[in-house]
């Protein structure tokens, strides 16, 4: 009981003197007038019984039993505001001795926790009801503060079923204020229920074919909100080894049908730039609805997977560490003659063949595979809609896709703004790598066979360089498009520089063409219908109202599957000892002595 005391005593003197009621105070209306007395009544830990409660009058009563706290607010004639007519504001009850209290309702609590909600969307229940405790001495439910988290969402950004609604009307937006961007959506069923959504804006596709890789990244993140669904995603990447997402779908659940539309709306996207559209290397994970719907709608393309599925596929059955160096030793090699060196080591080990025979060598090793990967062996994209997903779930799908437009203006604006501050011929992460290059070169006798051959030789081996092919028989000239050290010691050898010899999608120039158009903003919906030359006549039909989808959330908490990043990546080299041959240390720490 004295514990609670303490908590309680410090917020009385923390209560401002305008929460006080005087006879002769005015409210504008009586919702004003009624949050005011159950803030007051929380704040000073009573709690209060309403008498009465209507359009024109307010009273109210302590409800402990024989308190002479007594107020009657009413309207005043002839205006819309209320004024305390009557009041006995001394308390003779001893108040509320414990931490609940009967006024903390999961609206009082949506009111709480609005401000903070703006900041932080991501603020979880357990949190809010922790700074009501912290901050107005009251004990709430979990569920209290989950539903108070609920209707202050939908107070600020609408309910997720407006964003269904205000769907069709928020495409055509896209399309008004961003011109030749797509943004796309189809309904089901009798009631014209959501279940797909393609937008790219324009910005995004103009960078992508004018600047970015030929490389695209596909992958798709669950979302865990009431109507649950997938958010898909195509993502390049820029001259600077950065992700640039160009397309976002969103549908009412993973299916065969829909990732065969969504590819097909991103090829459709491309194929109005027939004449810019590179040969694409696609990647993905080796999903089979997947694999269909890019063979069907990019026959020409060269479709890799993301190896996290395979390493972890071949760390699970051979939980070896030595094998697992020499499994990304083998991915790494740059040519057949290499590859085969690396699986008889592994042989040496272990029986891999039957593993092999699953997985065969043109899934995931580089010596092997037709297309350019640019080094991209685990999807990137992967972590980022994991991110997008966590912070989105929650919102309309309206807002979900404006916080994607907005993520996407600041990313444009940073990374032109660091483009226009480059003086270099290639972007940093090239540079550094020329810079190797050229500094690996100088070990190298240079042979020069006629004016673009060159024959290279170092002790190890003899390479052949065809700089006007830019070719080299290491192939990493070719698989990574930066000059490799054979190729700089045959370009230095006659007078040229290397870093022009890089594929142009490394350069400053095109990075600066990535992120050149603008992405302009929608404006608020408040002035979409006049804005809008016949949007009235349209948004209100009946066939372009969406409802929202037919599946939702089952009941229950969600299991929560978290997504562990360090899991994207390759893992780390584990040390083998030269001497001893162990593993978990160097030759330099060995206490095996010489």
């Amino acid at each position: 009981m004295e514990d609670d005391q303490i908590l309680v005593e410090p917020e009385q003197n923390l209560i401002p003197s305008e929460q006080t009621l005087a006879i002769g105070q005015e409210f504008p209306d009586v919702d004003t007038c009624r949050r005011a007395i159950k803030d007051m009544a929380i704040a000073l830990h009573y709690e209060l019984r309403v008498v009465k409660s209507d359009r024109s009058r307010f009273i109210a009563k302590c409800s402990k039993e024989g308190c002479p706290w007594r107020v009657h607010i009413a309207k005043c004639p002839g205006v819309p505001t209320f004024t305390v007519r009557t009041l006995q504001a001394e308390h003779t009850c001893e108040g509320v001795q414990d931490l609940h209290h009967q006024q903390a309702t999961v609206g009082w609590v949506a009111r709480s926790v609005e401000a903070r909600l703006r900041d932080n969307p991501q603020i979880k229940p357990k949190e809010i009801l922790q700074d009501i405790r912290e901050q107005h001495g009251v004990a709430v439910s979990y569920m209290q503060a989950w539903r108070g988290k609920e209707r202050s969402m939908a107070a600020v950004n609408g309910t997720l079923e407006d964003g269904y609604r205000l769907l069709p009307a928020y495409c055509e937006q896209i399309g008004k204020t961003n011109p030749g961007s797509v943004a796309t959506y189809k309904g089901i069923g009798p009631g014209n229920a959501f279940q797909r959504l393609f937008v790219s804006f324009r910005a995004s596709i103009y960078g992508f074919l004018n600047g970015c890789r030929p490389l695209l990244e596909i992958d798709k993140a669950d979302l865990k909100g009431k109507y649950l669904g997938a958010l898909l995603c195509a993502s390049a990447v820029d001259a600077d080894d950065m992700m640039f997402p160009l397309a976002f779908g969103i549908v009412d659940s993973e299916s065969d049908d829909n990732w065969r539309w969504f590819v097909s709306e991103l090829r459709k996207t491309l194929g109005v730039n027939t004449d810019k559209m590179p040969v694409l290397t696609i990647l993905s994970e080796r999903k089979p609805q997947v694999v269909k719907a890019v063979e069907d709608n990019f026959p020409t393309a060269f479709h890799g997977f993301c190896l996290r599925y395979v390493s972890e596929n071949f760390r699970d059955e051979f939980k070896n560490p030595k094998l697992l160096n020499l499994f990304w030793s083998a991915v790494y090699t740059l040519t057949a003659a290499e590859f085969d060196a690396k699986v008889n080591e592994m042989m040496q080990v272990q029986d891999v063949m039957p593993w092999l025979q699953r997985f065969p060598p043109n899934m995931w090793a580089v010596a092997f595979f037709e297309g350019i990967r640019y080094g991209h062996f685990s999807l990137g994209i992967t972590e980022i809609l994991y991110n997008l997903s966590l912070e989105c779930h929650e919102l309309p799908i309206v807002q979900t896709i404006e916080h994607i437009r907005h993520q996407l203006t600041c990313w444009f604006a940073e990374r032109l703004n660091l483009a226009l501050s480059y003086n270099s011929v290639l972007v940093p992460s090239a540079e550094k790598l020329i810079s190797e290059a050229i500094a690996d070169s100088r070990c190298y006798q240079v042979l020069r066979a006629n004016k673009v051959e060159f024959e290279i030789v170092s002790s190890e081996r003899t390479n052949i360089v065809d700089t006007q092919a830019r070719f080299c028989s290491c192939r990493r000239w070719q698989i990574y498009g930066i000059p490799c050290a054979h190729a700089a010691a045959a370009l230095l050898s006659c007078g040229e520089d290397p870093r022009f010899y890089a594929h142009d999608c490394f350069s400053v120039t095109k990075y600066r063409e990535t992120y050149s158009q603008p992405i302009y903003p929608i404006p608020d919906r408040s002035h979409w219908n006049s804005s809008s030359s016949g949007l009235q006549g349209v948004v209100n039909k009946a066939d372009v109202m969406l409802s929202p989808p037919s599946i939702r959330r089952p009941p229950g908490r969600p299991k929560m599957k978290i997504l562990k990043m360090e899991s994207l990546k390759r893992p780390k080299r584990i040390v083998q000892c030269g001497r001893c041959h162990l593993l978990g240390h160097s030759q330099k720490k060995c206490s095996l002595q010489n």
